[in-house]
């Protein structure tokens, strides 16, 4: 039989303690955080913690509860906006256009977009000063979904979105759609949901004229497991806890 790991001391005397940690980012009350250590459901950098004194360091070390990471560290920020059609995916821009940058520009933190909108398309964008998850969830290779949902020229085809799922060859290599479907139809006009975790630049309009189909409006309403909901055009909000847990989920973070 192996022998089993040797075991890690997590514990840090200067920290703060486990459970006031946990209670601060969301994850329950003081007395339900303590439970959840009680019961071996919480990971401290890798080892199952179940004594209620340890003490860790929010920023350095990475704490785990039933098997998802939660952001302890006070100074990340991690924001949903819903921009606006006619406004420039920067935090500046130096031709006086407006810009992401513009809707932010009271906070104090240094915050920049994960990925880009198209002027002409409006929806979703995360904001963040978190750069690790950031790099990660535009990455291809981790193969974050990114949902649209696109007005077009009707009707549509049935075979559409067998095309789009089987790969249209575009003049910078072949793309495919992870789903597609119609959404809803009127006499000339369809709204169509594409997904996708490509991020190439106008990929879901070259895709969908690729198959006779071009985009009349575009908008991105989920990413990753983040969804755009009721937020305002032009408005920000915090993730919560659990949303920010999933997006290190999905970063495999």
């Amino acid at each position: 039989m192996p022998p089993s790991a040797p075991e890690i001391d997590v514990h840090d005397p200067d920290g703060v303690r486990l459970q006031k940690l946990l209670a601060a980012a969301g994850v329950g009350s003081r007395r339900a955080c303590e439970q959840l250590i009680s019961q071996g459901r919480v990971e401290v950098d890798g080892q199952v913690v179940t004594e209620l004194g340890v003490r860790i360091d929010p920023v350095g070390q990475s704490v785990r509860v039933d098997g998802s990471r939660v952001q302890l560290d006070a100074s990340r920020v991690y924001l949903a906006f819903n921009k606006p059609l006619g406004v420039v995916s920067t935090m500046d821009d130096e031709l006086g256009r407006p810009c992401v940058g513009d809707f932010v520009a009271r906070r104090s933190e240094r915050l920049f977009h994960v990925g880009r909108l198209d002027v002409d398309t409006d929806g979703l964008l995360l904001l963040t000063n978190d750069g690790e998850l950031a790099h990660r969830l535009q990455h291809p290779s981790y193969g974050v979904l990114k949902t649209y949902v696109a007005t077009v020229p009707g009707p549509v085809a049935r075979d559409v979105g067998r095309t789009l799922r089987a790969g249209v060859d575009l003049e910078d290599g072949t793309v495919k759609a992870d789903s597609f479907r119609l959404v809803d139809s009127a006499p000339g006009r369809a709204i169509v949901e594409v997904v996708l975790h490509e991020g190439r630049k106008h990929v879901v309009r070259r895709m969908l004229e690729a198959v006779g189909h071009p985009v009349e409006t575009l908008t991105r309403v989920q990413l990753g497991p983040i969804r755009l909901a009721d937020l305002k055009t032009g408005r920000t909000r915090p993730l919560n806890g659990k949303e920010i847990g999933e997006l290190y989920s999905a970063a495999g973070l």
